[in-house]
């Protein structure tokens, strides 16, 4: 198909994208409307209250008393917003954040954003144009992005291709990256790979590894490990990190969030010279044109860093990983990354009918969850996405194994681990 006639990636994804979503909306089996929590049970606005599986706050952070306190005091004291761009007027609670992050990641440079998709929409520009100075780029940059990088990367492929070339790897296949990156050091660019740390439905990359391949080419690994953050690593440095012995290599850049087992709101970028931050503050477009994170939110993200620093993290860690170790013994590590460092578990089912029904059959019996289908996996297939936390009781684990257990025994479920097709 020519230039002229080739369909834009949302035209696509439209023409492919069936009614198993919409009917999971119609049927009240996600988009669910929250009128009030305690814990992990949640009352919804149309009635019932269930044991959800759905949020990514993997440590129960968001309602810890310490958060919560901090962000009742911030509104006291300065409202709810600073409507302005941080380089115009900012919150007192950004500079102390990026300080406690400053130790949290110790050695190097940490910015603040509204999130980590502004993270990327930031930083990548500043790395592609060569701005970054500790992260020189030579002839030309080479993106690389990784088939299961987030949707948020993947999104920005137009803006990239200002800066350079954008092919698609598959880092889990080393001969899809060691072609990739002879290409690179045979045409004198600077290849660039861009991948998730842990990914929202899929497993672990090898992050030492990677970023070993990636120095011997000349290039730098771009990580986004919003879903890695918190739950393991010195001070819930998160998986990316720790996966490097905390200490950075010059080859890398870190995307985090403060928004999933964080328990607050936003993201931060983690480069490997803090001389590059005063470059990220003045150049990045979200920090110049952009307001900062919302009074509160800010004041419940230095409580939560404050946590992080303390011995609180190591105990919330633990509990958060034995419920994942029950959860894979209770299902026969059948689950997609039964087994792994990753408290995302999914069940997949061979038509999105059969998605739906299980979905039905676990809402009837009390728990809520996330279905899935195409483009986050293959078109026609579904997944149940079950997000695990330290906030779940044994009880609830139980239940949910439980569950899963007679849905395979019935035939419902039939364990499987299918490869996910990130669109």
């Amino acid at each position: 198909m020519d230039a002229q006639t080739k369909q834009d990636w949302m035209s696509v994804r439209r023409g492919n994208t069936t009614r198993a979503l919409a009917k999971a909306y119609e049927e009240g089996l996600t988009g669910f409307t929250v009128a009030s929590r305690v814990g992990k049970d949640i009352t919804l606005q149309d009635g019932g209250t269930f044991t959800e599986f759905v949020s990514c706050s993997y440590l129960g952070l968001e309602t810890h008393s310490a958060l919560i306190d901090a962000a009742h005091q911030a509104m006291e004291t300065s409202g709810l917003h600073l409507s302005s761009s941080r380089s115009a007027m900012r919150p007192s609670y950004l500079p102390q954040l990026e300080e406690l992050l400053g130790q949290v990641y110790r050695g190097s440079g940490v910015a603040v954003f509204t999130s980590t998709s502004s993270v990327h929409l930031g930083v990548l520009p500043l790395l592609g144009s060569g701005s970054l100075s500790r992260y020189p780029v030579k002839k030309r940059i080479h993106w690389l992005m990784d088939k299961t990088a987030h949707a948020s990367m993947q999104v920005l492929r137009g803006i990239l291709e200002q800066f350079g070339s954008v092919s698609r790897v598959e880092s889990t296949n080393p001969e899809s990256l060691t072609t990739a990156l002879k290409d690179c050091t045979d045409k004198g660019e600077t290849p660039v790979l861009l991948i998730d740390g842990i990914g929202s439905m899929s497993g672990l990359v090898p992050i030492a590894e990677l970023s070993r391949q990636l120095e011997s080419a000349r290039g730098y690994l771009y990580v986004d490990d919003a879903h890695g953050i918190s739950i393991v690593g010195r001070h819930g440095a998160g998986y990316a990190f720790s996966a490097v012995d905390h200490s950075l290599p010059a080859n890398i850049i870190l995307a985090g969030s403060l928004s999933k087992a964080f328990g607050g709101s936003g993201g931060f970028v983690v480069v490997s010279d803090p001389r590059d931050i005063d470059v990220i503050r003045t150049l990045a477009n979200p920090l110049i044109f952009g307001h900062s994170i919302m009074v509160p939110m800010l004041a419940a993200n230095v409580a939560s860093a404050k946590v992080h620093l303390s011995e609180e993290i190591d105990v919330l860690q633990q509990r958060l990983w034995e419920n994942v170790r029950l959860l894979d013994s209770l299902t026969d590590n059948r689950l997609l990354n039964a087994g792994i460092q990753s408290p995302v578990r999914g069940a997949f089912f061979e038509t999105e009918e059969a998605g739906l029904q299980a979905a039905r059959t676990l809402r009837n019996q009390g728990m809520l969850l996330f279905p899935v289908f195409y483009p986050i996996i293959a078109k026609g297939k579904a997944m149940l996405r079950f997000a695990i936390s330290a906030s779940h009781s044994d009880k609830d684990i139980r239940m949910l194994g439980g569950a899963l257990k007679v849905m395979a025994s019935k035939g419902l479920w039939t364990p499987a681990i299918n490869e996910l097709d990130h669109a």
